[in-house]
């Protein structure tokens, strides 16, 4: 790895993406589209998991309640580790889960019903494939790396951080953040060769937004850190002279009330908010130009989820 992308404008965003089959087909596929709708997944899915890719247990991040670490239910947020080997061993790969998010209080009080906003719906073990993957077949390059997936449970890309006593939420996301790299780095990451995080979907997106904030946690080290954000890059349309099938701007005002509702704003890159407004720096191709870590996106020319949200934003909103 050792290409890192540079200052990129708006007008040439597009030709950034690269036009590669995405690995997190199936967090996107798990998208919701409004309270209790969900896409069909894809079939490739359907087939058992190679031998390689054992199932790992959950963790539970129990000592970082009192510090309002938690899922929208108040619920301890979690994570999953599958332990290096060999040449490995000192070498970590960081992955935050995605599966969308929510925007007003209906569509966040349904979350908590499943595994994306209570840890009381999270499988207690999963199976790691692709970039996480155990086989060194399917996965050459990380296959022996301590590989962790974070779960996601905050619905704002593990961006906010509020409490909203009208319903009861904890829009806690940035606690979790901090909080799940802080222990991940006291039982060895601190001492790591080499770091990647990286995300999908939504973890893609919050990989972007906490990749120098993961950097900054290994200041002062010798430690590589490189980040990679894989279909995360989700676009504002507007500053490409497009709008929406509704004729306006639906996810931006769809990211707009997530900024809103769970106190985004403060956990927003500086290199972005000390120039355009929070919204705006909700969206990657308002970030990546100041983002000083070593960063790959990975992205479909003709992403899927994108095409159909903007062609279904009404329904979302509801």
């Amino acid at each position: 790895m050792k290409t890192r992308v540079r200052a990129v404008r708006p007008w040439a965003l597009l030709a950034l993406v690269l036009l590669l089959a995405s690995t997190c087909v199936q967090a996107a596929d798990e998208q919701t589209y409004g309270a209790g709708r969900r896409r069909r997944r894809s079939r490739r899915h359907s087939t058992a998991a190679a031998p390689a890719n054992i199932m790992v247990p959950i963790t539970f991040l129990n000592s970082s309640v009192e510090k309002g670490a938690v899922c929208m239910d108040g619920t301890p947020a979690a994570y999953h580790l599958d332990p290096g080997s060999g040449a490995g061993n000192n070498s970590w790969i960081i992955n935050l889960e995605g599966g969308g998010w929510c925007n007003n209080a209906r569509t966040c009080k349904f979350r908590t019903r499943s595994r994306h906003g209570s840890s009381d719906f999270m499988e207690r073990q999963i199976a790691f494939t692709g970039i996480m993957s155990a086989s060194a077949a399917d996965n050459p390059d990380f296959y022996n790396w301590n590989r962790v997936k974070i779960r996601y449970c905050d619905s704002a890309s593990f961006a906010g951080d509020t409490f909203d006593k009208g319903t009861g939420l904890y829009f806690r996301g940035q606690r979790i953040w901090e909080e799940a790299v802080q222990h991940l780095l006291s039982i060895g990451m601190a001492s790591a060769d080499q770091v990647l995080l990286t995300g999908c979907s939504a973890g893609g997106l919050a990989a972007i937004l906490h990749c120098d904030q993961f950097g900054a946690f290994f200041a002062g080290r010798s430690t590589t850190v490189k980040c990679l954000a894989d279909a995360g890059l989700f676009l504002d349309a507007y500053v490409f002279l497009l709008v929406d099938i509704s004729g306006g701007r639906s996810l931006r005002s769809y990211y707009a009330d997530i900024v809103y509702m769970q106190g985004v704003s403060s956990n927003l890159p500086p290199t972005c908010t000390d120039h355009l407004d929070a919204t705006s720096c909700f969206f990657p191709q308002n970030i990546i130009d100041g983002i000083k870590t070593p960063i790959f996106l990975l992205n479909s020319a003709y992403d899927v989820w994108q095409v159909n949200i903007f062609a279904r934003m009404d329904d979302l909103a509801k």
